[in-house]
């Protein structure tokens, strides 16, 4: 399965840089982590491909070659997004998400309910204002620092961030086990995300942390929840507070697994949950 590089001008002049595996098959737009690029996830691309699958995504603004746009929020990308499915004269199309490309996914599906065809949530963020979410609690100190620090200005911030380059990352020893696999695909996109500066980096987390802007009740297509209960960059109370915040959705808790490693895990893995997708997009 190739994968074309696509440039799309948006209404307002900026440029989204997408990817498109082309075809005549559902479209799953798939949303990037922090800090990555739009790249489709490579460790799927065979799968999605026997599944009769179309991968299409795109650098979030500031990332890659997309044009930054200071002060987004998760809704305005879920516009960016349709705009984006516009451009490719896709009128229907599914979503999945890893980490901070969850909230961006299910943002889209809530935005876009006539659109969204089905939705997979990996290792996603909840909203801050998840009523009965205690949202920092399991964090480990880095990820719990480093979103606190979004709550205040962008330059704030962006000092913590200076300031804390070489923190340790919030991974368990299976997480760095399954970077050695094929997700460790996700530790080449992460570089190049961040050969883009901080600037995306700082606008995602302060995205994480403001209001959305939509409304989770909006969601109309079926969801998958997916989350590793020893996760300690995005605890997996988030996962369970949306599961019980949108009708219908099914949640998946991997005992054991973590960040990275929830994609990577052969029962319930991101594997399965693709096949969950083509199942559900399919009917």
């Amino acid at each position: 399965m190739s994968v074309r590089e696509v440039d799309v001008t948006l209404p307002d002049g900026r440029t989204l840089h997408g990817y498109d595996t082309g075809g005549d098959g559902v479209p799953i737009m798939w949303h990037h982590g922090t800090p990555n690029t739009g790249e489709p996830p490579r460790p799927l691309l065979a799968l999605a491909d026997e599944l009769g699958l179309r991968w299409v995504s795109f650098d979030r603004p500031g990332y890659g070659g997309s044009t930054a746009h200071p002060g987004r929020t998760i809704a305005s990308v879920a516009a960016d997004a349709a705009a984006f499915a516009d451009a490719l004269q896709l009128d229907r199309f599914a979503v999945m998400g890893h980490s901070g490309g969850g909230p961006h996914a299910l943002a889209c599906a809530a935005r876009h309910p006539e659109r969204v065809l089905g939705v997979v949530s990996v290792a996603g963020l909840a909203p801050l204002a998840a009523e009965g979410l205690d949202w920092f609690a399991g964090m480990g100190p880095t990820s719990h620092a480093s979103l606190s620090a979004a709550l205040g200005d962008v330059d704030s911030k962006r000092a913590h961030e200076e300031q804390n380059a070489d923190a340790p990352i919030d991974f368990t020893a299976r997480d760095w086990r399954a970077l050695e696999g094929p997700w460790g695909w996700l530790g080449e996109v992460a570089g190049t995300g961040m050969a883009s500066g901080l600037d995306p980096l700082v606008d995602d987390d302060v995205a994480y942390v403001t209001p959305w802007g939509v409304e989770l009740s909006h969601i109309a297509a079926p969801v998958l929840l997916v989350h590793g209960a020893d996760d300690h960059v995005v605890p997996a109370s988030h996962s369970t507070w949306l599961a019980a915040h949108i009708a219908g959705a099914e949640l998946w808790l991997a005992e054991g697994e973590s960040h990275i490693s929830a994609l990577a895990a052969e029962h319930h893995g991101a594997d399965d949950a693709l096949r969950w997708l083509a199942a559900h997009v399919q009917r």
